[in-house]
C-alpha cells in the first residue's frame, strides 16, 4: 500500500477533540465527516486540503477520546495517509479499523516541511520525502494489520473473511 501527496504538517499532541469536534459526531452523516476535519485545530483546515494529501503530525496525534469518528473523518477528507513521529494507542488502533493508512516516523516532523511531496509505503516500511530525498524507515506493520487495511478496515475485512 503506497501513498504520494503533499505534505500538511500539524503539531504535537492534536487530540481526537481538534481532529473532529464533538458537536459533529451526531449531527452529521458519517459521510460528511470529512468536511469538518481537524475544525477544532483550524476552522479553515478542511477547505484546504487536496485528496491524497499526507499529514505529518508531532508525538501524540490522536490522544484524548477513543471516537472512532476522528480517523474515519480524516479517510473521509481523502487524505493519503498520516505520518506521525508517534500515535495515541486507540487512535492508532482506530485508524488501521477504519482503514486510515498510518505510519510512525520518531523525528518525521524534523525532516519534513509544509508542502513536500511524500510517499509512503506502509507494506515495506518506507516514508520518503520526495522533495528532499530523504528517506525513512518504519516498523512495518504485521501482515494481519496490512489485509485490514487492503481491505478498507475491519469491518470490509470481517465481511470478505465471512463469504470466503
Amino acid at each position: 500500500m503506497e501513498r504520494t501527496g503533499r505534505a500538511r504538517l500539524l503539531p504535537d499532541d492534536v487530540d481526537t477533540d481538534q481532529i473532529l469536534p464533538g458537536e459533529y459526531l451526531n449531527t452529521v452523516d458519517e459521510a460528511e465527516l470529512g468536511q469538518y476535519v481537524l475544525n477544532g485545530y483550524d476552522e479553515s483546515f478542511a477547505d484546504t486540503i487536496d485528496d491524497g494529501d499526507i499529514l505529518v503530525a508531532g508525538r501524540n496525534f490522536g490522544l484524548g477520546s477513543s471516537r472512532e469518528a476522528a480517523p474515519v473523518a480524516i479517510r473521509n477528507a481523502n487524505v493519503g495517509a498520516v505520518v506521525a513521529e508517534s500515535f495515541a494507542r486507540i487512535f492508532y488502533r482506530n485508524a488501521i479499523n477504519v482503514g486510515l493508512p498510518i505510519a510512525e516516523v520518531p523525528g518525521i516532523t524534523n525532516h519534513v516541511s509544509e508542502g513536500d511531496t511524500v510517499r509512503v509505503d506502509i507494506e515495506t516500511g518506507v516514508v520518503e520525502n520526495r522533495t528532499t530525498g530523504e528517506r525513512f524507515e518504519m516498523a512495518a506493520l504485521p501482515p494481519d494489520l496490512l489485509e485490514i487495511l487492503d481491505a478498507g478496515g475491519l469491518v470490509a475485512y470481517r465481511r470478505h473473511a465471512d463469504d470466503s
